[in-house]
């Protein structure tokens, strides 16, 4: 049987009050009674109960994460990036993560406002912004804390953490078109995701500020899904006049891409240039190796939940908003190492 406070309060000759509150550090407990109950609670193995203590608190000690997928499966690597990135630092910080899966709409707003209601959470990371994000707008009125991957095209009055698309992008652009491509291709991602916006617009600005303008009909929709990219690539690879190269708003859509132009006879990296954005694990050993825009996820997912962790504690955030530069990852898939590039 674990010992009790009041196993230790008989022991040290202290209250069960002045024992709790030197186990819980308050400054209004002398650093000797302290050291002292805290000695012997080691010795009788003590340990303490959390449920109790977050009751007490009128805390969960735990962050909540609603990935917002769709279907049975959960194979999209962007989402494991991010979980391992967040339940590390939560754990680090002890905190407990609490995740949920559901496809966006109105049942994903019923999900965030039981876990709130029910006091579940103490506070929530948002990943997969929308332009006009509903989820945002609930978290905001609700009063409760969160922090966000991405932005909105609205007003950015909350804490985020994201990449510059339209820089990682335009590096992308100026690769593609150093190495002689001329009819580019884009399969972007669904368009009422923010990050969707920008790494359209640094595509076309890229191609712009080159000379090379962005033929719309070589412009088509992707679901960010691997076989998404590769139906879309199809009617690309499919047309009398292809392109030579074909990028991609994310790096599974770029895998569907080399399946369909492998399958049609074509060598990917010699006669079809590709390109996808986001550097997933996946993206260094394919087949060939897949040229894409690294952004550090893992590193993100920790920085967001260190972000919240730190709003519900209370304590000011040295930076609200961040803003990351993201790199290019030159691999085979384009079939040559870079030009020099300068930055655009």
């Amino acid at each position: 049987m674990s010992s009790t406070l009041k196993d230790i309060a008989q022991r040290t000759g202290k209250s069960i009050t002045t024992v709790s509150r030197a186990l819980n550090d308050y400054d209004d407990v002398s650093p000797k009674t302290k050291a002292l109950v805290h000695r012997v609670a080691e010795e009788l193995g003590y340990t303490p109960n959390l449920l109790a203590q977050r009751l007490q608190k009128h805390r969960s000690d735990t962050v909540g994460l609603i990935l917002p997928t769709f279907g049975p499966r959960f194979s999209d690597p962007f989402f494991s990036e991010i979980l391992a990135g967040v339940g590390n630092q939560a754990a680090e910080c002890g905190y407990d993560l609490l995740v949920s899966t559901q496809a966006p709409g109105e049942k994903e707003l019923e999900v965030y406002r039981q876990k709130v209601q029910g006091r579940q959470v103490d506070g929530f990371i948002v990943v997969r912004t929308r332009c006009h994000d509903l989820r945002i707008e609930y978290l905001r009125g609700a009063g409760i804390p969160f922090a966000v991957f991405g932005r909105t095209a609205g007003k950015l009055d909350f804490p985020f953490v994201d990449e510059d698309g339209v820089y990682g992008m335009r590096l992308v652009a100026e690769h593609l078109a150093g190495l002689g491509h001329r009819r580019i291709a884009f399969i972007a991602a669904p368009p009422d995701l923010m990050f969707a916006r920008h790494r359209l617009e640094g595509l076309r600005e890229g191609l712009a500020m080159l000379g090379i303008p962005l033929d719309e009909d070589l412009m088509v929709g992707g679901d960010l899904t691997q076989k998404g990219g590769y139906e879309q690539a199809g009617r690309l690879l499919d047309r009398p006049d292809p392109p030579t190269a074909i990028a991609t708003g994310n790096d599974l859509m770029a895998l569907g891409v080399m399946s369909a132009a492998q399958e049609r006879g074509l060598v990917v990296g010699s006669d079809l240039a590709v390109t996808g954005f986001d550097d997933i694990p996946l993206a260094e050993h394919s087949h060939p190796p897949l040229t894409t825009v690294r952004q550090p996820i893992y590193q993100i997912g920790r920085q967001v939940c260190r972000m919240l962790i730190q709003l519900i504690r209370g304590e000011e955030l040295e930076q609200q908003h961040v803003i990351l530069q993201p790199s290019l990852v030159v691999r085979r898939s384009c079939g040559s190492t870079p030009p020099q590039m300068s930055p655009l």
